[in-house]
């Protein structure tokens, strides 16, 4: 039984998602300043917003403080589409593969944020990773406010 599973979120923003998406491609760093669940992001190889960058995210979930790895797999600009892939820290402790996908829609006034997220479990009894996608609607809505009052 295949343990490859999909989970998709869309979030309605008040800003242009241009705007939203230029914050997540250019200025990823700038994250740790709008949210605390968020405490570090470093970027080591490449440049921001460029696929083949890697950054290493120090966040907390339920509590507990928790590392994550990435690489940027694409970046299309034109579709204001970025995937990222998990390569180490905690997460890899529960799952055999962990990618990340956010998409900004254009809409009249604002836009809409896409997250996917593609992962394969390392067993059956593992949960759906509904607590990363409840952080990423959360740090939608963070972003969104920062973009308002800025």
């Amino acid at each position: 039984m295949a343990l490859a599973e999909k989970l998709e979120r869309g979030v309605e923003i008040k800003v242009p998602a241009e705007k939203f998406y230029e914050m997540c491609r250019s200025r990823p760093h700038q994250i740790t300043s709008i949210t605390k669940k968020i405490h570090t992001m470093k970027m080591h190889e490449a440049d921001t917003g460029v696929g083949g960058s890697t950054a290493v995210w120090h966040y907390t979930i339920d509590g507990k403080d928790q590392k994550a790895k990435e690489i940027i797999k694409a970046v299309d600009n034109e579709n204001k589409l970025m995937s990222y892939k998990v390569t180490e820290g905690d997460l890899m402790h529960t799952y055999k593969s962990f990618k990340l996908i956010l998409q900004a829609v254009p809409k009249d006034n604002g836009g809409l944020v896409k997250w996917i997220i593609e992962y394969e479990k390392l067993s059956h009894d593992i949960p759906s990773p509904e607590k990363i996608m409840e952080r990423c609607i959360q740090l939608t809505k963070y972003i969104e406010e920062h973009l308002i009052g800025g």
